[in-house]
């Protein structure tokens, strides 16, 4: 499992489907909310159970900020945020729970990096608008 740190993050119903822009301070958790429906509100209401980004931060601030840049994407900036690492739009979940390897990890690839418990994220900084 991964280490305690803010999040942005991604949520959705299906592929290219309904996207719900978050942050949290306790990733495992609140994916977990979303999955059970405890959460009234929009992720509820479109069925969003699927993690399929996200993005860790050392500090509240940054996080907040990733999410409220995303959210002024345009909606295929955001497919390929996801897509750059995930293009199955696989759900993230198993593998923060250190059940499953990330879709971006490669064992042979890079010894260290990514598989169980990593939090390797890549988004895009470079889209303002």
């Amino acid at each position: 499992m991964r280490e305690h740190a803010y999040a942005a993050y991604l949520m959705t119903n299906t592929r290219r489907g309904v996207l719900y822009v978050g942050v949290t301070s306790n990733l495992p958790y609140r994916a977990q909310q979303h999955r059970e429906h405890l959460l009234p509100g929009f992720t509820n209401r479109y069925g969003c159970t699927r993690l399929v980004w996200f993005e860790d931060h050392t500090h509240i601030e940054g996080a907040i900020h990733r999410e409220k840049l995303i959210k002024r994407w345009r909606r295929e900036w955001k497919f390929e945020l996801v897509e750059a690492r995930n293009p199955d739009w696989a759900d993230l979940y198993p593998a923060l729970m250190g059940e499953a390897e990330y879709p971006w990890y490669e064992p042979s690839a890079v010894p260290g990096l990514g598989g169980p418990g990593s939090t390797l994220c890549f988004g895009r900084d470079d889209k303002e608008g």
